[in-house]
């Protein structure tokens, strides 16, 4: 567990500096609101909105820009992340089983715990992303750019366990 905590922290810090970086470039408040009435927003600018226990299931957010946001512990199977900007984004304990993430830039993002069960990764970047604990039961993982990301307890695609040192691969 100590093991954990430490890159966790780091990462932590890391997304939080991103976002004091990045504060001058908040979200756009009608692009929430459309998201919100419609469950749809292509190409919307979503960055560093916190839509925490907010569901987007089955909704359409490919090529939106969500950066630094807080999606975290909901329902999101089903939704069209494709091409999305996701990176430093919180995803901590969300469901995206069937979720479509191909192209998405994932970098440093946080899933820990999250379910993506039979995900569309394919050609995704989730360079220093943290997937500790997640399941990945049946993602396709094609193309996907994994350097330095964190698998430690992960559910594999074959539904194998990560040892808690696999970086960048799941060592099992």
């Amino acid at each position: 567990m100590i093991k954990r905590t430490v890159p966790f922290f780091i990462a932590l810090v890391v997304i939080l500096l991103l976002l004091v970086a990045n504060r001058g470039h908040g979200f756009n408040d009608a692009d929430v609101q459309k998201l919100k009435a419609t469950n749809q927003c292509t190409g919307c600018d979503l960055a560093g909105v916190r839509l925490t226990g907010m569901s987007l299931s089955k909704a359409n957010l490919s090529g939106a820009d969500l950066s630094g946001a807080s999606i975290s512990n909901a329902d999101h199977s089903n939704v069209n992340l494709s091409g999305a900007n996701l990176s430093g984004t919180n995803m901590t304990s969300a469901k995206l089983t069937g979720a479509n993430l191909s192209k998405a830039n994932l970098h440093l993002a946080i899933l820990t715990g999250a379910i993506l069960q039979n995900a569309d990764l394919t050609g995704a970047n989730l360079t220093g992303m943290v997937l500790w604990d997640a399941n990945l039961t049946g993602a396709n993982l094609t193309g996907a750019n994994l350097t330095g990301a964190r698998l430690g307890g992960a559910t594999w695609t074959d539904g194998i366990k990560c040892t808690e040192d696999s970086v960048g691969e799941c060592k099992k």
